[in-house]
């Protein structure tokens, strides 16, 4: 993966996500099922989505329900 030097292969694994920077954002179903998807991949933790995004346990349980609702770890398993 090529990035700039003066960018960590942290933050680089990070922006792979498409994660929004702060919690001022319009949340959709997109942008809440990329955090979910990198919290669960551990790309980041859960502990620093809800800094970042200003979320309670419950409200990311939410998300996290949802996500599994819609499909989204059935088609991860399929790729």
């Amino acid at each position: 993966m090529a990035y700039p030097s003066n960018v960590s292969i942290a933050d680089a694994i990070k922006s792979y996500y498409a994660l929004p920077r702060n919690h001022r954002v319009h949340w959709s179903k997109a942008r809440k099922d990329e955090v979910v998807r990198a919290v669960r991949d551990r790309a980041i933790s859960f502990h620093e989505a809800r800094e970042r995004y200003l979320l309670s346990r419950s409200e990311f349980e939410q998300w996290e329900a949802d996500y599994i609702a819609s499909g989204g770890e059935a088609a991860r398993q399929d790729a």
